[in-house]
């Protein structure tokens, strides 16, 4: 098996940062509205699902392909969703992919470096 190729490692570890940003941000909110009254909070997680969704995007084909049970293309939409429609977020929506879908999104990652140690 090839192994990952270094911009890919990058752009993953990236990814990783941000979804840690977000765990740390969210760590005390207890529910949607919570989330959506502290502006800091909703703003900077907002910011680094942007990240996230920039830097899954520069992930090779190759590696996507590889790795095709992540929602690559969903995780990229999201972002566009965000960037582009800023002021129609729905915060229950965020707050509901925070709580089910940022931990899957975090293990796969994670086990894709796992898969390909640096050399």
């Amino acid at each position: 098996m090839p192994s990952l190729p270094e911009k890919d490692r990058a752009n993953i570890e990236a990814g990783l940062d941000a979804i840690r940003k977000i765990e740390a941000f969210t760590k005390r909110v207890k529910d949607a509205d919570q989330f959506y009254e502290n502006e800091i909070v909703f703003d900077a997680t907002l910011m680094n699902f942007v990240v996230i969704g920039e830097v899954v995007q520069k992930v090779s084909a190759s590696t996507q392909n590889q790795y095709s049970k992540i929602p690559w293309p969903q995780v990229k939409s999201f972002r566009n969703m965000i960037a582009h429609n800023y002021f129609g977020v729905d915060a229950e929506e965020v707050w509901q992919i925070i709580q089910h879908h940022i931990p899957d999104l975090k293990e796969s990652l994670q086990g894709i470096l796992a898969e390909n140690p640096e050399e």
